[in-house]
């Protein structure tokens, strides 16, 4: 009965890290569809802000400006360059947790098994210690109804 109850403690532990491996899945996608918007964000602001230069094109445009607008531009393309990098990474936290639950899932689901299959066994146990106590107490009862067993004294 013991190990029965150590199975027992072991699915309910299993349980709590599935539903800890759950919640870490559902906290790295929150926060890889966070990424993916800050990424649209500043993917839309370059696009926004490079077609305000486009309408100026025929326009004369002091030098400086125009070194100030590609500076600027350059350094919004490195933020979208790094924040794609952050986005791969937080994709790839997102498959490790992924692999995580479902490893959670298929260690719970074998100890649910094992636990089914040893209280079964243990069910049939006694089932058969039962079966076995009542075909002697019928073997008693049949031999003193035969009188072929004497009464004991004790």
């Amino acid at each position: 009965m013991s190990s029965l109850k150590a199975f027992q403690v072991a699915a309910e532990l299993a349980e709590r890290q599935r539903d800890a491996a759950r919640q870490t899945l559902k906290d790295v996608q929150a926060a890889l569809q966070a990424a993916q918007a800050q990424l649209e964000q500043l993917a839309g602001y370059a696009g926004e802000t490079q077609g305000r230069w486009g309408m100026r094109e025929g326009a004369e445009v002091q030098p400086e400006v125009m070194y100030h607008h590609y500076q600027f531009m350059g350094r919004l393309d490195h933020a979208i360059s790094l924040q794609t990098g952050a986005v791969s990474a937080q994709d790839a936290r997102v498959e490790q947790a992924r692999q995580a639950l479902l490893a959670a899932e298929l260690r719970l689901a074998s100890l649910r098994k094992v636990l089914e299959r040893r209280r079964a066994e243990l069910a049939l146990l006694q089932q058969r210690r039962e079966q076995k106590q009542t075909d002697e107490r019928a073997a008693l009862r049949a031999a003193r109804a035969q009188g072929a067993m004497p009464d004991q004294e004790h």
